[in-house]
């Protein structure tokens, strides 16, 4: 069993953090909110730190699991800093969706100081995390990443690596450009189904056994049929994502018209004031 440090303790954090618990490991937390972080040791009995630099004192791998690039570095840099803390040959796995950039920045930083770094995205939102069953993309040297794997099995389906530093990144920007997608399809196909008088459920209920079934047609569609948005994936964090999609492509030269499109459709929901809003709530758009 490994002495851990976990950083962050959202709606993906927490309960990752306590799944770690479970299979035995000592992890030591932070959250930018106390108040959140002494809940989280009343419930798995374990202890938190002041600072990210304190929490990752004398731990074999730290994670985070964070906002966006700025709260990333904010984690990690500086004299309290989690990079501060670390003893060498310590690994940091970063869970955050951020960009490929900040990644490959922190990992140099980190290398030269004799840390490994693994970039580890997730897929799998709020359910996922809770249940330990998350798809995790990763990014960095072969052997860094067989020292961290069978952690991160802790809450993972799958868990795979991907290529070297910045791929785990790369990865969830595709797995963000086919949910941009498949979610937009979903709305309009639900929308077309009202407007023509069918129940779209029954319908859903045929179709998603063929070609065009996804998980989000499976798991989304009821509450779409009911307007109902208050859970999942916010639309301001699809937004973070698809920007960083869109700046990546650009920098590499693909093509993501339709990504382009439905990020500006987000764009609208957030003027409607759906910004915590679920992201299928693409929908609303179209009622």
């Amino acid at each position: 069993m490994a002495k851990l440090a976990f950083l962050g303790l959202g709606v993906m954090g927490f309960p990752m953090a306590g799944h770690l618990v479970a299979k035995g490991h000592s992890v030591t937390v932070y959250n930018r909110t106390p108040a959140k972080a002494k809940l989280w040791v009343e419930k798995f009995g374990q202890t938190s730190a002041p600072t990210p630099a304190l929490a990752a004192e004398g731990a074999e791998v730290v994670m985070a699991c964070v906002g966006n690039d700025d709260d990333l570095r904010a984690v990690c840099l500086g004299e309290t800093g989690a990079i501060a803390g670390m003893k060498a040959g310590a690994i940091f796995v970063d869970h955050t969706t951020v960009s490929a950039e900040v990644t490959r920045e922190l990992g140099a930083l980190a290398g030269a100081q004799g840390n490994g770094f693994i970039d580890a995205p997730l897929s799998g939102g709020q359910a996922g995390a809770e249940n330990g069953v998350l798809s995790i993309m990763c990014g960095g040297l072969p052997d860094i990443y067989a020292k961290v794997e069978p952690i991160l099995q802790s809450y993972a389906r799958i868990c795979r690596l991907l290529g070297g530093p910045g791929s785990g990144q790369l990865a969830k920007m595709m797995n963000q450009i086919c949910i941009a997608g498949l979610v937009q399809g979903l709305a309009e196909a639900l929308a077309f189904g009202q407007k023509a008088g069918l129940d779209g459920a029954a319908v859903v209920e045929v179709i998603s056994q063929g070609a065009a079934g996804s998980w989000q047609m499976v798991n989304r569609h009821k509450t779409m049929l009911d307007d109902k948005f208050d859970f999942g994936f916010a639309v301001d964090w699809m937004r973070k994502d698809l920007g960083i999609c869109l700046a990546t492509a650009n920098q590499i030269g693909a093509s993501l018209p339709v990504t382009a499109l439905v990020d500006q459709f987000y764009k609208d929901i957030q003027r409607m004031g759906g910004q915590r809003n679920d992201t299928s709530s693409l929908i609303r758009r179209l009622k």
